[in-house]
């Protein structure tokens, strides 16, 4: 059905009169679904945690002017506080201080690239990585997230040979066994933790609508912050083994906010981590790639839930998104990406232009000028639980079926991916799995110098590519579709194709669903000559010449 354009809502402070009600509302919400997860996130990433407010108030207030999404929400995200939180410990060396300001330099940096990006048009960047690398990845944070907070929810803080607290994934996940056969030493913690697990998943199966609006994260706090006080939770001592090792180091249970909004309006990033040249150049890599990709992935995902069928501008969301994190990284918070959990509330409560995104700081401003030290009676096992659910949606085990229906190849590549990465980092880990899917194609007959460029021309309204259409070359391929009015009829021929990728037909058909809104006719003309190449049905399934 054709989109229609008189009821779009309007930008500007003519849209602000007009959807008031609706997106202060929804800013309202988002809010609530903000204040704890950017507190547990900072928490998380080892920074002070009024940063992570810090971060979410300035995507809001400032970013939303500018911002080339009218629906996301900026703010901190779980899909980075593994590159955070390696960050503050490989630049600090065990001094978490020295690592904070060392790893803001690296965010400042990463932000002036992100500017780069969008100034150079490279919001085209998340059509080059093929979709089962880019879900690995984010199983694999998931699974981190999981393997760094479950020990924090059972009240145990397990520590290397060395005396030092665990920060590898893989060690992380073989303690877990060990912190299982001995979590009831603090029973209080314990508790709160899992009833704090309990409502975070239980919540949102509740049969009423109108309870299930209100984010599981907040009735977590209401619940988990007089239910500590109680419990009398209390300080936690180093825990020794019969050798007198340290087994488990001492922690305080209760966020510790340090600092008001006083405190940190000030400069507080150092260069000084340009020093440690390889660390500094991995971590600006890091921030501004997989930082990047992240955002550009969820604003096309919220582009698919506006209501209005908008599109984003995706390379001014990059500058707005690298500004944001520029001012974030001088005054010492999280880098900030488009944030899907919370955009995607954002949709759900009713909002409708860039003002929702406003109003969701200036709720956290609020918050940070009169109710910051109430945060200091939140159990980090309530934190702990948020997180882990935030993860378990990250590397949920439907992400694993859905990929394996969609063809053995594409499951392998996942795998792949997760497993690299938990090895070793999320660059090399997608590295992985972006090479695996390149061996894989070559493998069912794509040409060589097909790879990386299209071989693809215009005639007429008919777009016809030869040899191969697949990640790799994609982004020259929707070059040629961009040329045409999204209200035009074309013809997509692939007969002259060898291969065409999971990734290029997912696409295809999203970009058929666009035509149709609006009017036009994308057909995908040969696909019927082409077999699957694992034998899976799938629609998205990759495929090749019968």
């Amino acid at each position: 059905m054709k989109n229609s354009n008189k009821n779009i809502p309007k930008d500007g402070v003519v849209g602000l009169k007009e959807n008031f009600s609706s997106d202060a509302l929804s800013g309202f919400l988002v809010f609530l679904l903000a204040l704890p997860l950017s507190l547990g996130i900072a928490k998380a990433s080892d920074f002070t945690p009024i940063y992570g407010l810090l971060t979410a108030m300035i995507g809001g207030i400032v970013v939303s002017f500018f911002a080339g999404s009218l629906l996301t929400i900026k703010g901190p995200a779980a899909g980075l506080i593994v590159i955070v939180a390696g960050s503050v410990a490989e630049f600090g060396h065990g001094d978490n201080e020295l690592g904070w300001k060392l790893a803001l330099g690296a965010v400042v940096v990463a932000g002036v690239i992100q500017v780069l990006f969008g100034l150079f048009k490279l919001g085209k960047l998340s059509d080059f990585f093929p979709l089962s690398a880019v879900h690995g990845m984010l199983a694999a944070i998931g699974i981190i997230i999981i393997s760094k907070q479950i020990h924090v929810l059972l009240g145990m803080n397990p520590v290397t040979a060395e005396g030092k607290p665990m920060v590898e994934p893989i060690e992380l996940l073989k303690e877990i066994s060990n912190t299982f056969a001995h979590f009831f030493m603090h029973k209080e913690v314990v508790i709160v933790g899992l009833v704090s697990l309990f409502i975070v998943f239980g919540w949102p199966m509740l049969p009423i609508k109108a309870l299930k609006k209100i984010p599981s994260a907040l009735i977590v706090l209401v619940v988990s912050i007089p239910l500590a006080q109680i419990l009398g939770i209390h300080n936690i001592p180093d825990v020794k083994n019969a050798a007198g090792e340290i087994v488990t180091k001492g922690y305080t249970p209760l966020l510790e906010f340090k600092k008001g909004l006083v405190d940190i309006l000030g400069i507080n990033v150092s260069f000084d981590g340009v020093s440690q040249t390889g660390t500094f150049i991995k971590f600006v890599i890091m921030f501004a790639l997989v930082g990047s990709l992240e955002a550009l992935l969820t604003v096309k995902a919220i582009d698919m839930l506006d209501p209005y069928k908008r599109k984003s501008n995706t390379n001014k969301d990059l500058i707005a998104v690298g500004v944001g994190n520029v001012i974030a990284g001088v005054l010492g918070g999280l880098p900030m990406i488009s944030e899907v959990a919370r955009s995607s509330a954002n949709v759900g409560n009713g909002g409708k232009t860039r003002w929702a995104n406003f109003f969701h700081g200036v709720f956290i401003l609020i918050f940070l000028i009169f109710a910051v030290s109430f945060s200091d009676l939140i159990p980090n096992a309530a934190l702990a639980a948020m997180l882990i659910g935030v993860g378990y949606k990250l590397a949920h085990p439907k992400e694993f079926g859905h990929m394996a229906k969609i063809g053995l190849d594409q499951i392998v590549i996942f795998i792949i991916t997760i497993v690299v990465t938990l090895m070793t980092d999320l660059l090399i880990g997608i590295a992985a799995g972006i090479l695996m899917k390149l061996f894989l194609h070559l493998y069912n007959g794509a040409p060589f110098q097909n790879l990386f460029t299209a071989k693809a021309k215009i005639v007429d309204n008919k777009i016809i590519v030869h040899g191969a259409a697949v990640f790799s070359n994609y982004i020259g391929i929707k070059e040629k579709i961009d040329a045409f009015q999204l209200s035009d009829k074309v013809v997509f021929d692939v007969s002259k194709c060898k291969l065409v990728d999971h990734t290029v037909i997912e696409n295809l058909h999203h970009i058929k669903a666009d035509f149709e809104n609006n009017g036009g006719e994308f057909v995908i003309k040969g696909i019927e000559e082409f077999k699957s190449i694992t034998r899976s049905n799938h629609k998205f399934a990759a495929v090749k010449k019968k």
